[in-house]
């Protein structure tokens, strides 16, 4: 549908626009003959901006700027077997003279990425989700797969590169100027760098089936894994719609690829050739102990969410939401959204730096100057205030609660006007509940962990989620954490993960 567009589109631009964006593709062309470097992995010529030393540069520059926004998770005998499993595939790559590190990120989103020059990641959340160190193994692979190849950098000296390109073409030629051009360049440029992005990903996955075969790894676990997110991506959009939301689809590892891809399977097959013997390495059990005790979901850090409660220890509050409502921990705010979007509510917290009074903080840290029906809020011993403001045509629900030197900041609406009076009363009891963490909180706000289990003939799925702690959907989670999603079943005497 895409290319039909761009099509249609090219055909309606003037001949003259055509010609000089034709004049703008060979600029490009020339560029790319001006900065062609070796591929540590094919041998052949790749259009690239960057040396070796500043790919290098790039990632020790970027590294502590990824540290600071996920976290590392403390655990270091995990930290430590990542490192070694990664090694292990990283030790026979293109690239071996690089110094690999392998961190685990303190993030309950399902994610793994690479930074030129040999920084990669994969948060807890995705481990939670894989069910042997073949499958771990694959996650790495794939991702040093990026670094030998050069990924990043050759895709953002391509971007670089056609971005250079249209400022020199609009300099010469004046007609590029237009915003009907510009557009066009602008499609053509991302649909290009889309696909570029395509092949990169599939050469990735051969890459990384190979580093697994060759370290005598299972390289059928490049699949097993593309299942996992590909299952996770089905949930997803499940949960979307529960939320009125559209599913944008999940653009991270392994994102091109549906587990029945063709080319795929073809490529992962081929790796077979490297095996020392008929099958390699899974160590499902070997994974498994490793992660048992791992932290599921909220860290304790920004707070636990269990049901409709949701507890700070750290910051020593607990409050209560709308049923059903589904609810986002985010590092700076919590955004809860009532079934098919009808409602939203978000709350922060900011301190308190002058001894005003709550009705005060509204208006001038706020800057809401018109309240109506302001009232005081005074439950569990806390002082507050709370009105109804007008902002963009929208009515809105504004509370404000104090405690323990903080100002609690909740802000929420109806997505129709005229259903502000039936969401209003309970997005004004969730900011009423707030209140100080009692002594038998404490334990509710302590981190939800994996607990791996050999399964007994009473165990079932449903009841291990009538006892879970996990927020939303706890049966179809629990099964996504143990490949059964969708519809299976636990077997006794099988090893499986719940969460406690």
């Amino acid at each position: 549908m895409l290319a039909i567009y761009q099509s249609t589109l090219l055909l309606s631009l003037p001949k003259q626009k055509l010609q000089s964006l034709c004049c703008l593709a060979g600029a490009l062309l020339f560029l790319g003959l001006a900065g062609c470097a070796k591929n540590p992995v094919t041998g052949e010529q790749n259009f690239v901006m960057f040396s070796e030393d500043k790919e290098l540069q790039l990632g020790r520059e970027y590294h502590p700027q990824i540290m600071s926004q996920y976290g590392r998770y403390e655990d270091e005998a995990l930290q430590t077997y990542v490192q070694q499993v990664g090694e292990r595939v990283a030790n026979i790559s293109h690239r071996q003279e690089l110094v690999y590190r392998f961190t685990v990120l303190d993030s309950p989103v399902v994610n793994a990425f690479a930074l030129p020059g040999g920084y990669i990641y994969i948060t807890r959340g995705l481990m939670a989700y894989l069910n042997s160190e073949a499958e771990l193994a694959a996650v790495l692979g794939h991702e040093v797969g990026h670094v030998t190849a050069r990924h990043g950098v050759r895709q953002q000296s391509a971007s670089q590169a056609a971005n250079l390109g249209y400022t020199v073409g609009a300099l010469l030629l004046p007609e590029l100027r237009t915003a009907g051009a510009q557009n066009a360049f602008n499609m053509l440029g991302g649909a290009l760098l889309s696909g570029y992005g395509r092949e990169h990903e599939l050469e990735s996955d051969r890459l990384g089936a190979e580093y697994l075969a060759k370290s005598n790894y299972d390289p059928q676990a490049m699949l097993e894994v593309i299942g996992v997110l590909k299952d996770q991506s089905v949930f997803a959009e499940a949960q979307a719609k529960k939320q009125g939301q559209d599913y944008q689809g999940y653009h991270g590892l392994f994102a091109s690829h549906p587990d029945n891809d063709t080319r795929l399977r073809e490529v992962v097959n081929s790796a077979d050739q490297y095996l020392n013997g008929p099958r390699g390495e899974v160590g499902e059990q070997a994974y498994l102990s490793r992660i048992d005790g791992m932290v599921f979901g909220d860290s304790e850090s920004q707070g636990i969410r269990s049901g409709r409660d949701f507890y700070h220890a750290d910051m020593q509050f607990a409050l209560r939401f709308p049923e059903n409502w589904f609810v986002q921990n985010n590092p700076s705010s919590l955004q809860a959204m009532a079934p098919e979007g009808r409602a939203f509510l978000e709350i922060g917290a900011s301190d308190i730096n002058r001894r005003q009074d709550p009705a005060t903080f509204i208006r001038e840290r706020l800057g809401i100057s018109t309240l109506r029906n302001g009232q005081p809020l005074n439950n569990h011993g806390l002082q507050g205030y709370t009105g109804v403001t007008q902002q963009q045509g929208k009515l809105l629900r504004v509370a404000v609660v104090y405690l323990n030197n903080q100002a609690f900041v909740f802000i929420g609406g109806a997505k129709q006007d005229q259903q502000f009076a039936e969401f209003d009363r309970l997005i004004l009891e969730t900011a009423s509940s707030l209140h100080a963490l009692r002594p038998d909180e404490r334990e509710l706000a302590k981190a939800q962990r994996i607990e791996v289990v050999k399964v007994s003939s009473n165990d079932s799925y449903a009841r291990w989620a009538a006892q879970s702690r996990i927020t939303n959907s706890p049966l179809e989670q629990l099964q996504l954490l143990n490949g059964d999603f969708p519809g299976g079943e636990l077997q006794a005497g099988q090893l499986k993960k719940r969460v406690r």
